[in-house]
């Protein structure tokens, strides 16, 4: 069976966010099975998207237009600039086009899982209460924020709720990838993947 795996973008999006967790889920099963395990694709809410550091992406599909996924990934980025003006995650966890967006394919899928600030996404959406959950370590106060049914936790490089999992920030969205890899499919599909990667912090 193949998983459709959906990776929201956004301006000012981090790269690795999305990047690192597509690359895990694109080569997974590449070498080993005959039938693709993930499909994975970019959806915005416009195109194109100018990531972190100026990184312009086309998105596969805009919101409207996706293909029904199995597992939907919010990744993080962004910030306050120096006038205090929310840009990246800050400004798309008050956006009610996206926040909808969220929670009406998360009611549906298999998985729905963030990287680094895309925790804020997915706590504005109400996603989030009653679970332990992580992100950045820059953001765990704004996350204690949202709302206080949300246990915040520090040090892990994730956390799984069964139907939400949740990464610390940037590059923990990888271990998070390779970890979802495992609870799906099993832990020798995952270090096979790991290994073809040369990825050698996946335990």
């Amino acid at each position: 069976m193949t998983r459709n795996v959906a990776i929201f973008l956004f301006d000012e999006v981090e790269v690795l966010d999305f990047a690192g967790p597509y690359e895990v889920f694109s080569v997974t099963g590449l070498r080993t099975f005959t039938e693709k395990l993930f499909h994975v694709y970019t959806v915005a809410e416009k195109s194109p998207v100018v990531a972190r550091n100026g990184l312009t992406v086309i998105p596969d599909y805009l919101l409207d237009t996706c293909p029904k996924p199995d597992l939907v990934l919010i990744p993080g980025g962004g910030g306050f600039s120096p006038e205090g003006i929310a840009f990246g995650s800050r400004r798309e966890m008050d956006n009610p086009v996206v926040l909808e967006w969220v929670k009406k394919h998360a009611a549906h899928v298999e998985l729905v899982l963030s990287v680094c600030t895309g925790a804020l996404i997915l706590g504005k959406a109400g996603l989030l209460e009653g679970l332990k959950a992580t992100t950045h370590f820059k953001a765990l106060d704004a996350l204690r924020a949202i709302s206080p049914a949300i246990e915040v936790l520090e040090g892990v490089r994730y956390v799984d709720n069964g139907h939400v999992i949740l990464s610390a920030g940037v590059s923990a969205g990888i271990d998070m990838s390779y970890y979802v890899v495992s609870k799906l499919l099993g832990k020798d599909v995952a270090d096979e993947a790991a290994r073809y990667a040369q990825y050698d912090y996946w335990q």
